[in-house]
């Protein structure tokens, strides 16, 4: 139960911030903090304030113009710092993160009387490694063999030298700190990869620069702050890592998912895995011919020189076996010649998941033999690290050591994801739940040809429920766009949100009555390309010469055929995607409508979100199909299939909802303030003729509607 004290300085942070900052109060805010402080007041612990209670999850859909960032840190930060816990605030996209970082957070400082501090949490791979700095240098690699292995992926240039100069001077200097996106310039990545380290490579405490590293320095200040700016990313691959490896262990924090809605398929992609064939047997055989090398310099110790000859056997049996499934795989996607010379990519997906006995048993094999290179790269990459810790001795001196190990860890790496590929491909799945999704993709790598594996859970609801939700003291969810057909079933089933956790749509500060909602005569079934087409040239080019205006395509070739078919006049004003960065295009659109002349932008799917074009810069949103999912993608694909064969609809219960939500989206591309006003035109039929499509009108906000 909240007490009266959190109550009250909760209640005064927000007075002040409103009266000095002279906002509006607005109804949904204040429910908004009135639900997060109950749900998070709540919270029962024992005495070493581990969490005992299980209500501890609030998930709140609130719209443009509610005030979301402002509602959770003042409701959220008090209770957080009285617990003596960290308050986690998560976001899907940079723009939000920096927004949170650099405006919100010293706002609410400044204006609130809340004493906290706050700080960025960024993965090792932003930062720059000074070993690595310092060799650069003096024209150093860490040793050769790693020059030549990552010569693929690097830029060998003079620039790097002068790049890195300056780099050097700048942070030793304290005018910069470390940080890649700090950096005043953009940084090339082949340049940057040999200026960072991943988590196997980096030594830690043993390391010579160790008391200058900039991730290290980071994560001081991560130790002292009350708030901890993140991205999804950040926060699942710490879970991955089995928590707390980046940030604080989640038991002792409270997280605010910002923009949640990502969170589902932001988890899917890191507990995916790929494997492609030739690019092992590249790194196979830099590391036989590492080998003579590595027994030059570091078979002087006797563990080390055990499990270095134990390598020529293990890799002897592992190329020829890569060759056999180079043909399997090939075979099984009915390309046995590889691929047509027209075809640039041919993707084949294992039905339900289910892979045939001779692959399997492939799989089974290579995952012995990938675990065992997996364990002796881990034990000499083990005996590498205590060589440079001065108070032990390995027989191995510090300089041997510090310059192999980038390239054991690197492919010690390689060796371990490899391993978890053919573990996905091994396993059978649990009857009476969701298969994994497998498939295989045939391509072509600088001209040669290249099969890829991969495997993917198709639902990360299981594994947010154990690693998150169960693991945290506390959490909330929150976006513009959480329900789907006005439920939140959806987002549960996708996020392993639980039912007895708390849920609620919270009203909208706009007045949705100041727009409409046309679905006109021109409107077509996109089933008949040609005319679809046809009648989305027609409705552009009716468009009044001064509109401010986004039309939303749901493929590139629609969007180039109808853009090709305008006349030269109307052409002038189209930004089409692709044509110009995204940044470059917003800038352009707002210059054109100050200067009157009216502007048509063309957009795709990641237009339908984040774009934000208040008052006359946006009157007129046109979504030329309703946004149901391209049915290709193979983790979609694998799940209608099992929801189907469990007697369900996967059409309506996966790809109604899920449209249902885009379309909520961009819908909400046009109204970005209270005074903001102008047209949605919708120009698919199907809204009106389909069962779902009164489900789907439903869903949306009281727009005034025109119907033709």
């Amino acid at each position: 139960m909240l007490d009266n004290a959190l109550k009250s300085e909760i209640q005064e942070a927000y007075r002040r911030v409103v009266e000095t900052l002279e906002l509006t109060p607005r109804y949904g805010q204040r429910l908004m903090i009135a639900e997060i402080a109950r749900t998070l007041g709540d919270i029962e612990s024992d005495n070493d304030g581990k969490r005992t209670s299980d209500q501890h999850v609030c998930v709140l859909e609130a719209g443009t113009g509610t005030g979301k960032t402002l509602a959770y840190l003042i409701a959220a930060l008090p209770i957080a710092k009285a617990r003596g816990k960290r308050l986690i605030v998560s976001t899907a996209t940079v723009a939000l993160q920096e927004q949170v970082l650099n405006q919100d957070l010293p706002s609410l400082a400044s204006h609130s009387g809340l004493a906290f501090r706050y700080a960025l949490a960024k993965g090792r791979g932003r930062y720059v490694c000074v070993a690595r700095l310092d060799q650069a240098l003096e024209g150093v690699e860490p040793n050769p063999t790693l020059s030549l292995f990552e010569q693929s992926l690097q830029a060998q240039s003079s620039d790097f030298s002068v790049i890195a100069s300056d780099m050097a001077e700048a942070y030793g200097q304290g005018e910069w700190e470390g940080d890649r996106d700090n950096w005043p310039h953009a940084i090339d990545d082949a340049h940057w990869r040999r200026l960072t380290v991943d988590h196997r490579q980096c030594t830690g405490r043993r390391c010579g620069h160790f008391g200058a590293c900039a991730f290290f320095r980071s994560r001081r200040e991560l130790e002292n702050a009350d708030v901890i700016v993140a991205n999804h990313d950040l926060v699942l691959a710490d879970l991955a890592l089995g928590g707390g490896a980046i940030l604080p262990d989640p038991a002792d924090c409270i997280f605010v998912f910002d923009e949640g809605h990502h969170l589902p398929d932001k988890a899917l992609s890191h507990f995916a895995h790929r494997f492609a064939v030739n690019g092992c047997l590249r790194w196979l055989k830099t590391l036989k011919s590492s080998l003579t090398d590595l027994n030059q310099g570091l078979a002087v110790q006797p563990t080390i020189a055990r499990l270095l000859a134990g390598l020529p056997e293990l890799i002897h049996t592992l190329e020829p076996a890569l060759g056999d499934l180079f043909s399997t795989g090939h075979q099984l996607a009915g390309r046995s010649n590889g691929l047509a010379d027209e075809e640039n990519t041919l993707q084949s997906r294992f039905e339900k998941g289910q892979i045939p006995d001779a692959l399997r048993e492939q799989a089974e094999q290579l995952l012995v033999m990938f675990a065992t290179l997996s364990r002796h790269l881990e034990s000499i990459s083990d005996i590498l690290r205590e060589s440079l810790d001065p108070d032990k001795q390995t027989g191995l001196e510090r300089e041997q050591a510090e310059a192999w190990l980038p390239l054991v860890a690197l492919l010690h790496g390689r060796a371990l994801d490899a391993h978890s590929l053919w573990q996905a491909f091994s396993e059978h799945d649990a009857p009476n739940n969701p298969p994994s999704a497998r498939w295989i993709t045939l391509s072509r790598v600088s001209g040669e040809p290249e099969i890829e594996f991969s495997a993917s859970p198709v639902s990360a609801a299981h594994t947010l429920a154990k690693h998150l939700w169960g693991r945290c003291h506390g959490a909330v969810v929150t976006s513009a766009t959480l329900t789907a057909l006005g439920r939140f079933e959806r987002l549960q089933e996708r996020a392993g949100l639980a039912n007895r956790y708390r849920y609620q749509a919270l009203p909208s500060p706009f007045d949705y009555a100041n727009a409409v909602l046309s679905v006109p005569k021109e409107a077509t079934d996109p089933s008949d390309r040609e005319a679809h087409e046809k009648a989305i040239v027609d409705f552009v080019t009716q468009l009044a010469d001064r509109e401010a205006a986004l039309v939303l395509f749901s493929s590139r070739a629609q969007l180039r055929g109808v853009e090709k078919a305008l006349s030269a006049t109307l052409k002038a004003r189209v930004l089409a995607q692709d044509a110009l960065p995204k940044r470059e295009l917003i800038e352009q659109h707002r210059a054109a409508v100050d200067s009157g002349k009216g502007s048509i932008i063309f957009g795709l799917a990641s237009f339908a979100e984040g774009i934000d074009l208040p008052g006359d810069y946006l009157t007129h949103v046109v979504i030329t199909r309703l946004p149901f999912a391209v049915p290709d993608d193979p983790v979609g694909a694998t799940l209608a299939e099992w929801i189907e064969s469990q007697g369900g609809n996967p059409f309506m219960r996966i790809s109604v909802p899920d449209a249902s939500i885009k379309l909520v989206q961009a819908c909400g591309r046009l109204i970005r303030k209270e005074s903001d006003t102008g047209t949605i035109t919708l120009l698919d039929r199907r809204v009106l003729t389909r069962r779902y499509g009164q489900a789907l009108l439903d869903a949306l906000p009281p727009f005034r509607r025109e119907i033709g």
